[in-house]
């Protein structure tokens, strides 16, 4: 009987003692998983930024601007600017075939009349470069909101310009030569359509205040008069927030 009675304590203990445990949670919970009260109508973001291309060993870190406006609390529409710079490589085997062959030749001529050495190293050229990025782009936001510290935002499509210049840096005087005769001035600049997608998050530090998390994947075709192949980029970027303007009726 004893025994009947200590256990019936102890499941009485314990199931008191969950109740309390999932009440903590709840409660603790309930100020992160609850809706937000506040959606401002504009928002406008300044961060850290960096793009990512792989393709042509080209890292560029710079800034990142945006400006939106939601219609609705789960749907926005903006604009976005990034400036970056870095440096890339170009191997000879992402120019076209026809600049392939043409290097080829160049080389080949350049052997035979004893200027270069039946040796040169066609097959492992390359041209390190510097580059300055700019993008421009547009396109809507959807938003989930189910959180109050936090919102969580995707952008299925999106597109805009990229505008990049590169100034080429030949090692030496035969790779300046092969460089000049492709591109006849110290600069060369491009500008193509992109398009991609991707998304983020913001923590909510205020009613006015985020701090933003956000990536995307673009792809374009840039210098397509010089390079075979169009390229993926990793767009990044991290910084403050401002929400501002009405609350923006659900």
């Amino acid at each position: 009987m004893l025994g009947s009675m200590l256990h019936r304590l102890l499941a009485s203990h314990s199931v008191r003692g969950a109740k309390v445990v999932a009440l903590g949670v709840l409660l603790l919970s309930a100020p992160l998983f609850c809706q937000q009260a506040y959606v401002s109508r504009f928002d406008v973001y300044g961060g850290y930024a960096f793009l990512n291309s792989p393709a042509i060993s080209l890292f560029e870190n710079g800034f990142a601007t945006q400006v939106g406006i939601r219609p609705k609390t789960w749907m926005s529409f903006g604009f976005d600017y990034t400036i970056a710079s870095g440096d890339l490589t170009v191997t000879t085997s992402q120019l076209l075939p026809t600049l392939q062959t043409n290097l080829q030749a160049g080389i080949a001529a350049g052997i035979k009349a004893g200027v270069l050495p039946a040796t040169y190293p066609y097959g492992s050229m390359s041209v390190a470069a510097h580059s300055r990025t700019q993008t421009f782009a547009v396109g809507p936001q959807l938003a989930y909101r189910h959180f109050s510290k936090a919102t969580l935002f995707l952008r299925p499509v999106f597109a805009g310009i990229i505008h990049e210049t590169v100034t080429p840096q030949p090692q030496d005087a035969v790779l300046k030569a092969l460089v000049g005769s492709l591109i006849t001035t110290p600069t060369k600049s491009n500008n193509v359509l992109f398009f991609g997608f991707g998304g983020g998050f913001d923590i909510i530090l205020s009613k006015h205040f985020a701090w933003r998390t956000q990536g995307d994947l673009v792809y374009d075709h840039l210098f397509d008069d010089l390079l075979k192949d169009g390229r993926f980029t990793t767009r990044f970027s991290s910084g403050p927030a401002f929400n501002f303007g009405k609350n923006v009726e659900k």
